[in-house]
């Protein structure tokens, strides 16, 4: 036999032997399945799917198979219904106060039943505190914080100096945003608006804007326990007034609801000179401007104050000890410092914990596009967001009371009322 003929029927031979190897070890890999809510403007998809393919670069032994779902709510029902069909998911990321709905149905672990090391028990402590308490259940971590948010006012600059008013001087106060808000109103000679001083939306979320209004005004809305609302307090019931004033005696608002989802190209087609919205759409925003904008914290009443938002990291108890080992490692992996960085740069949300911001990446970015710190710098202002027993049906609640008021059919007190005292039936079996 020659060299050439002994060479390759060595190859052959050892392709034969490792051939069962590999292909045992290829089937060995282990498969998670991550239901994903895709609910703000960005190329969240690509940046998401950019994420998993680096993670298999890095781990070849897992495979991660995201579900894009919708919205929070389409995301939690798609994961859900999989759950009861016996095809759950493994891990998913879904919004952070479905925390109470999640372990009253016995679905998630507790991230310090699973983690083993020192280091992984280190990492848990890794993040902002204002962004784990809606992660957080009698005293262990069953959300990660991953698409996290506050929210924050966008503010056109161009409109600031056409008004007169000093462009880089956001209102920091509630009447401050009243006054300002007049004089960026543009109305023609018939009274028509062709440009509003602020818009708050009203739908989709009206619970979350609500949650920092009360906040600006001294009161949050519910208890740590998830089990009482506080939703007739005089405080609430002043922010919900403050609101509707805006409108109907400021008029420096649109009367009736603002679009949640339409928003964002409202002000960027300079149909408001102010809004408040998440800091999700900050890239979106910054991509989209034809004008010089800003971005400032939420103005103040009594304090400053925002509700934290968005999206936590679960495992589902449906999984192997394999798979919630892996799906550890991809958690982890997706929120270390330097990926957090980029995520936090790609989208606009939140850097999840502070040494993100001390990375290369991060340090260089806020320098040059200051807007990027402002969310992180008004956690020391944040508190949870809502979120009880209940969640869906509390949540509802309120926002049907904050749309009747504001579309007039209510007023600010009695919908409030009558919210609280449904809440009232709905809680007091948890207490």
């Amino acid at each position: 036999m020659t060299g050439t003929l002994r060479r390759q029927f060595l190859a052959i031979a050892l392709a034969a032997a490792l051939g069962p190897l590999a292909a045992a070890t290829a089937a060995a890999a282990t498969e998670l399945t991550m239901y994903y809510p895709i609910a703000v403007g960005g190329p969240l998809t690509k940046v998401i799917d950019g994420l998993v393919a680096d993670f298999q670069k890095a781990h070849p032994d897992i495979k991660v198979n995201a579900v894009y779902a919708g919205n929070y709510n389409d995301a939690r029902i798609k994961a859900l219904a999989a759950h009861k069909a016996g095809q759950p998911a493994q891990l998913s990321v879904l919004f952070s106060i479905d925390i109470y709905e999640l372990i009253e149905q016995d679905l998630i672990y507790a991230f310090d039943d699973i983690v083993t090391t020192p280091e992984d028990k280190a990492w848990l402590k890794a993040f902002y505190p204002s962004l784990m308490e809606n992660g957080v259940y009698r005293g262990k971590v069953y959300g990660i914080p991953f698409q996290r948010s506050t929210i924050v006012m966008y503010y056109n600059k161009d409109a600031f100096k056409e008004a007169g008013l000093d462009p880089n001087k956001p209102p920091a106060t509630w009447q401050e945003m009243v006054d300002m808000g007049k004089k960026l109103v543009k109305r023609d000679a018939s009274g028509n608006v062709s440009r509003w001083g602020v818009m708050i939306p009203s739908t989709g979320y009206p619970y979350w804007m609500f949650g920092a209004l009360t906040m600006q005004n001294g009161q949050v809305l519910m208890n740590p326990d998830g089990n009482l609302t506080h939703f007739a307090n005089p405080a609430v019931v002043g922010a919900l007034e403050y609101w509707v004033d805006l409108s109907r005696k400021h008029k420096v608002m649109p009367a009736g609801t603002v679009e949640w989802g339409t928003l964002r190209e409202s002000f960027l087609q300079g149909k408001t000179a102010m809004m408040w919205h998440t800091t999700g759409n900050l890239t979106a925003v910054k991509d989209g401007a034809k004008f010089d904008f800003g971005v400032a914290m939420l103005p103040a009443a009594k304090r400053r104050g925002t509700p934290t938002g968005g999206g936590n990291f679960y495992i589902f108890k449906k999984s192997t000890p394999e798979e919630r080992k892996a799906a550890l490692t991809f958690v982890k992996w997706m929120t270390d410092p330097e990926r957090t960085a980029k995520w936090s740069i790609a989208t606009g949300y939140i850097g999840t914990r502070p040494d993100a911001y001390e990375t290369k990446l991060l340090k260089e970015y806020v320098t040059t596009f200051p807007p990027a710190a402002v969310a992180r710098d008004q956690l020391k202002f944040a508190t949870a967001e809502l979120s009880t027993y209940q969640t869906g049906r509390v949540r509802k609640l309120l926002d049907d009371a904050i749309q009747a008021a504001l579309t007039g059919s209510k007023t600010p007190n009695a919908a409030l009322s009558e919210a609280q005292a449904q809440s009232e039936r709905l809680l007091k079996p948890y207490r």
